[in-house]
C-alpha cells in the first residue's frame, strides 16, 4: 500500500450504483479511491503512520452531489467589509462573515461533496461585454451576498472562485434568464435574430469551456418573456454538447400538466437530455397531479426521451419574492420593478391580476394565499424573517400587496421567501419514483432561508428512508450519487471503485437525521461521522476541519 495517505476501515460500503451493501476497506492515494478487501486495510509493518478513519458500524458512500442549487456566488465573495454591507446580517462585519461561513458549511456537514448551481435560468454568467453593468444588479437580488459581479463566460466564472473558501466541488449550468439578459437585457418580446445567434454562440463557448448543461427559469423574468422556439434554438446547442436541459418548468401549479408538455417537447425537438428541476404539484389547484406527472414522465422515458427529475424532501419551497408579482411588473429589470412598485395605480394592477389571473403566469399567490408565504430574508427589515406576509401586513395595519411592495422598495428588491404550497403525497410520490435524484435548491442567503440547504440529504436518508422506508439505504444513496454523476457527466464521481475521485462520506444508518427547522435553519445533521473531499478529511467526528480541497468541476 505504498503511497497510500488515507485508510478507511471496516465499514459498510454503499457504493452508489444501487448494488447491495457489502464489507470493504478503502485507500486513498493521489485523490483517488482503491476498494480493498475488508480486513485488508488494517495496519501492516510500516503502514502504521497513514492516517485511519475507523468506520466499523457505519456505512461509506460516495459524497452526496447536489443537483439543484443557487450556491454561485458563496465561493466568490470579497472581502468581510464588503459583505457585511451588503448582506446586512449585522453591524458587526465579522459577524455577517461567519454567518457566510456558515451557510457554506451547511451542505458539507450532510455530505455534499459537489454541488451545481446555475440553476432556474440564474447563473454568475454568460454576458456580452456591454451589458455587464446592467446584468450586475439582476445577480445582485439573485444571489444576495455581496459584491460578485456578472462573469463573461464560464472560464471567468471559474477563475473567481476562491479556493481558500471552497470546501467542496462547484459545477455550473448556463442560466437562460443570465444569458438573456447578457444579451438582450430584459425586454419582453422575442430576439432579434441576430440576437439570438449571440446567445447561442455566448451558450456553446460556456459549453465547451466546462459548464454542464442549459437550464431555464420560465417563471423568472426574463426567462418568462421567452417562447418555446427560442428555448428550442438554445437547447439544441446543449444537445451538440450532450449536455442536459434543466428547467424549472412555466409552471408547477394550475398548468403543470401544460407545462411539462411544453418541457418535454423542448427535449425532443433539440435532441437534449431533460432533467425537470425540482418536480412538484403546487398550490391547492395542482394538489394529487403527480398521479399524471409521474406517469407521463414515465410514458416518454419509456418512448425514448432521457428525461429524469429532481427533488427535495420538503413540501415548502422558497424563491425571490419579487417572483410572487405578475411578470409585467420585472420587465426592464430590477430598477424598472422598483420606480413601478412606488405608483398606487401599479400596486392597483398587481391586487386584480393576483385575484384574477393573468394567462401564462404561475400566480403562486393567487393559487394559495399570503398566509403561506413567508419571509426568509430581508436585509433591511430584519425583524420580518420568519414571518407569513398576511400576519406582517395585518400587524402594520396594510394590505399585503403593499407591504410586500414597501418591504421590496426598503430592501432594493432583495427579499427571499418560503412558500408552503405542496402536500405530503406529491412529495413522497416524486421522491419514491426510479426518475427522480435528490437537489436541496437551496437558497444560501443570511436570514432564515429554507432549512433545505441544510437538511436535505440527511432528511431523506434518515426520515424519508429509515424512519419511513420509503426508500431502501442504496436507493436513496444511488438518487444523491450515481444516478446524478451519470446525468450530468461527472466523470470520476457518484460510485466507489477503483480510481474514483475519492470523495467519501461516513454516517451512522441508524442514527442520521436532519435538524434543521424554519426557525433554526442551519442547525446540523446528525449521524455524518466523517466527509472526504478529493482526498482530504474535510468533516470528522461531525466537525468540518481546515482542509480546503474543493474545485470548480469542468464537465467534457
Amino acid at each position: 500500500m505504498a503511497g497510500v495517505e488515507l485508510l478507511v476501515r471496516g465499514g459498510l460500503l454503499v457504493d452508489g450504483t444501487g448494488a447491495p451493501a457489502r464489507p470493504a476497506d478503502l485507500a486513498v492515494a493521489g485523490g483517488r479511491v482503491t476498494v480493498l478487501a475488508p480486513g485488508s486495510g488494517a495496519d501492516g509493518a510500516g503502514e502504521r503512520s497513514v492516517p485511519v478513519l475507523d468506520a466499523t458500524g457505519l456505512v461509506v458512500t460516495p459524497g452526496f452531489i447536489d443537483v439543484h442549487t443557487h450556491s454561485d456566488a458563496l465561493a466568490a465573495v470579497g472581502e468581510p467589509a464588503a459583505v457585511g454591507e451588503s448582506a446586512a446580517v449585522a453591524d458587526d462585519k465579522d459577524t455577517a462573515w461567519g454567518a457566510l461561513e456558515e451557510l457554506r458549511l451547511a451542505p458539507l456537514l450532510q455530505g455534499v461533496t459537489t454541488e451545481i448551481s446555475g440553476n432556474c435560468g440564474s447563473s454568475l454568467f454568460p454576458c456580452l461585454p456591454e451589458r455587464l453593468p446592467e446584468l450586475a444588479e439582476h445577480l445582485r437580488v439573485t444571489f444576495g451576498i455581496g459584491p460578485v459581479g456578472p462573469a463573461e463566460d464560464f472560464a471567468a466564472f471559474a477563475a473567481a472562485q476562491r479556493p481558500e473558501l471552497r470546501r467542496n466541488h462547484l459545477a455550473s449550468l448556463v442560466g437562460h434568464g443570465t444569458l438573456r439578459a447578457g444579451v438582450m437585457g430584459f425586454a419582453d418580446r422575442p430576439p432579434r435574430p441576430e440576437e439570438l445567434d449571440a446567445m447561442c454562440g455566448l451558450l456553446d463557448r460556456a459549453l465547451a469551456q466546462g459548464a454542464a448543461g442549459f437550464s431555464t427559469g420560465l417563471i423568472y423574468p426574463p426567462g418568462t418573456y421567452a417562447d418555446t422556439e427560442e428555448i428550442v434554438a438554445l437547447a439544441r446547442v446543449a444537445a451538440r454538447h450532450g449536455k442536459p436541459y434543466v428547467t424549472h418548468l412555466r409552471d408547477e401549479m394550475s398548468q403543470v400538466e401544460k407545462a411539462l408538455e411544453e418541457a418535454l417537447e423542448i427535449a425532443a425537438r433539440s435532441g437534449a437530455p431533460l432533467q425537470v428541476s425540482h418536480h412538484k404539484t403546487a398550490g391547492r389547484h395542482a394538489w394529487g397531479a403527480t398521479l399524471r406527472t409521474l406517469p407521463r414522465l414515465e410514458q416518454a422515458r419509456a418512448d425514448g426521451l432521457d428525461v429524469l427529475c429532481d427533488v427535495y424532501p420538503y413540501t415548502a419551497g422558497s424563491t425571490v419574492l419579487h417572483a410572487m408579482l405578475p411578470p409585467w411588473a420585472s420587465e426592464g429589470g430590477i430598477g424598472a420593478l422598483l420606480e413601478r412598485l412606488r405608483r398606487p395605480e401599479v400596486r392597483e394592477r398587481i391586487r386584480a391580476d393576483i385575484a384574477g389571473g393573468v394567462d401564462g403566469w404561475e400566480n403562486t399567490v393567487g393559487n394559495g394565499g399570503w398566509d403561506l408565504i413567508a419571509v426568509a430574508a430581508a436585509p433591511a427589515r430584519r425583524a420580518a424573517e420568519g414571518h407569513r406576509i398576511a400576519e406582517l401586513a395585518a400587524a402594520g395595519g396594510v394590505d399585503p400587496v403593499d407591504y410586500v411592495c414597501d418591504l421590496l422598495l426598503d430592501s432594493q428588491g432583495e427579499v427571499t421567501i418560503i412558500s408552503h404550497s405542496m402536500r405530503e403525497d406529491d412529495v413522497r410520490r416524486v421522491l419514491a419514483s426510479p426518475l427522480s435524484m435528490i437537489g436541496s435548491d437551496g437558497v444560501p442567503k443570511p436570514g432564515k432561508p429554507h432549512p433545505r440547504w441544510a437538511g436535505s440529504f440527511a432528511r431523506v436518508l434518515g426520515h424519508y428512508g429509515r424512519d419511513e422506508g420509503l426508500l431502501s439505504l442504496e436507493d436513496a444513496v444511488h438518487k444523491m450519487t450515481g444516478l446524478p454523476a451519470a446525468r450530468f457527466r461527472l466523470a470520476g464521481r457518484g460510485v466507489v471503485r477503483d480510481g474514483a475521485v475519492a470523495d467519501l462520506v461516513v454516517l451512522d444508518p441508524d442514527a442520521v437525521r436532519d435538524a434543521a427547522t424554519f426557525e433554526q435553519p442551519l442547525l446540523p445533521p446528525r449521524g455524518v461521522a466523517a466527509v472526504v473531499v478529493a482526498g482530504q478529511v474535510a468533516v470528522r467526528d461531525g466537525r468540518p476541519t481546515d482542509a480546503r480541497a474543493g474545485e470548480v468541476v469542468r464537465v467534457r
